[in-house]
């Protein structure tokens, strides 16, 4: 059975989270593996700060890099005898490497400099795991995403081309010399070969991508949870596990926001029926969740909370309505600047959205729609989405808050509230 594995920050965060991810894959000799591993615990974050301190021309770059090292460090020191260990010497030249391209002046293009940048973290992470699993008796071969997914250079958000990805994957990865293979998630590179990431969060995307090109016979996402739960345990005192998702719904779930999935996941699985499982790396010989092509009876309602919306509320100057070119022209501008709509509504005069708010985008979002529009916009907004609601849900989430927009369909309820 070929199996792809995936583990996230959390799964990594500590010599002895790197130790569970052995003993799981210790449960599985005889399967052929690749394994698909994130930045460890909150790394992603700390380069990100190291990328603006960088374009913002700051003075603390040294010692943000040195409190990753140090981070790094400590994780080996709990997984190695001593600092002579090969790992060592790899982590410090990705370090090294990192220290040298910090000393160019950057370009203007923060989407390009942040994956050259931010890439690094699932580089140093994998090093760490692979020759701890060589180590402790799981022989793997260690392989540059980079080299494997290709894309173009749509920097923070690349697309996949397919062909070249499938053919790399193909060639790189041969079950028949080596049955456990480690890659990097989140990331890939340019046919020239400049890094690129494929959206926050987005190794769940990479394993479904190598399951998609070596036909897998399933894909397991390893989380700090016991499956794919009906709410966020932050916001909500009781929640239930879903035992089982059809890719509809998944998808669904993913694109509203539901942290447990990257939205682009489901797509290559389903092309190929592959089957994917949520479980925990805490108890691993629990059933999890299960998501695959099914029907399934009286689906459990499930509530996704995004915070730190904006809702923007665009008119027409001239006081026409809002028709097919207006449209056209604002979905356009969307299209230019990236901005992804979370949802939407429109009257005979306005037509409103609820985005992520970007403080780095927001103004060039409300400047270009200004030359062509009237523009209003409200931030500190939340959006609550409910799929398979009925009034009670509704009523539940909404207490204590003033609900701005309310959006409806046959499954999904969306709401943009703020507190009353």
């Amino acid at each position: 059975m070929t199996r792809i594995f995936k583990f996230g920050g959390a799964s990594v965060k500590d010599a002895e989270a790197v130790k569970n991810v052995v003993q799981i894959l210790k449960l599985f000799p005889k399967d052929n593996i690749a394994i698909v591993v994130s930045a460890m615990g909150k790394t992603t974050n700390a380069l990100e700060a190291l990328l603006n301190s960088y374009m913002e021309s700051k003075k603390e770059k040294d010692s943000l890099i040195e409190e990753m090292k140090n981070f790094h460090y400590s994780i080996m020191d709990g997984l190695f005898a001593n600092r002579e260990h090969e790992a060592y010497k790899k982590v410090d030249h990705v370090f090294h490497e990192l220290n040298e391209s910090l000393l160019v002046k950057p370009s203007e293009n923060y989407d390009y400099e942040y994956d050259q940048i931010v890439c690094l973290g699932e580089v140093i992470s994998t090093i760490i795991v692979s020759e701890y699993m060589n180590q402790a008796g799981v022989e793997n071969q260690w392989i540059d995403a980079r080299n494997l997914i290709k894309t173009d250079n749509t920097y923070r958000d690349a697309k996949i081309l397919w062909n070249q990805t499938t053919l790399n994957c193909s060639s790189e990865i041969d079950f028949s010399k080596c049955k456990v293979y480690l890659t990097q998630g989140f990331i890939g590179s340019t046919l020239e070969n400049l890094s690129t990431t494929l959206g926050r969060e987005g190794s769940d995307y990479s394993a479904a991508i190598i399951a998609y090109c070596l036909d897998a016979d399933e894909v397991t996402i390893w989380k700090d949870v016991p499956g794919v739960l009906n709410a966020d345990p932050k916001y909500f005192a009781k929640t239930v596990k879903i035992d089982l998702l059809t890719y509809y719904d998944a998808i669904e779930l993913a694109y509203y926001g539901a942290s447990v999935i990257h939205p682009k996941t489901i797509k290559p699985l389903q092309n190929k029926n592959i089957p994917l499982y949520v479980k925990s790396f805490v108890n691993p010989s629990a059933e999890g969740t299960t998501v695959k092509d099914c029907t399934v009876n009286n689906p459990i309602p499930s509530f996704i909370f995004k915070v730190n919306q904006t809702l923007i509320t665009i008119s027409p100057k001239d006081f026409s309505f809002i028709v097919e070119e207006n449209l056209r022209d604002i979905f356009q501008i969307f299209s230019d600047l990236r901005v992804k709509v979370n949802v939407m509504q429109n009257t005979a005069l306005s037509f409103s959205v609820s985005i992520d708010h970007d403080e780095r985008k927001l103004t060039k979002i409300i400047d270009t729609l200004e030359s062509k529009f009237t523009v209003k916009y409200n931030t500190g907004l939340e959006l609550i989405t409910i799929r398979h609601y009925d009034q009670e849900t509704i009523e539940r989430v909404s207490l204590n808050k003033e609900i701005i927009l309310e959006e409806k369909s046959r499954h999904t309820v969306q709401l943009v509230a703020r507190k009353a």
